[in-house]
């Protein structure tokens, strides 16, 4: 049986690949998948740590520049 890692999101009942899937699959072809996520508790926990020992000055910048997505990924903000 031949393996490839591919990151999905769960949308709608539904994994989405995150990315173009290169396999030679039939459509309606059955596969295995191994579901790996961190645990909410787990993703919270980072979130809290984030900003940990910045001043309010260095926070504010940080928000700042992710409010503009182009800064990060080359996508245009919607806002």
């Amino acid at each position: 049986m031949a393996a490839q890692l591919i990151e999905a999101v769960y949308e709608h009942g539904s994994f989405r690949p995150v990315e173009p899937v290169n396999i030679d699959l039939a459509e309606g072809q059955r596969v295995r998948l191994a579901v790996e996520h961190d645990a909410p508790d787990a993703i919270l926990s980072l979130a809290t740590r984030v900003y940990k020992g910045l001043n309010p000055e260095q926070i504010d910048s940080i928000e700042q520049h992710s409010h503009r997505r182009e800064s990060f990924s080359g996508a245009r903000s919607s806002a």
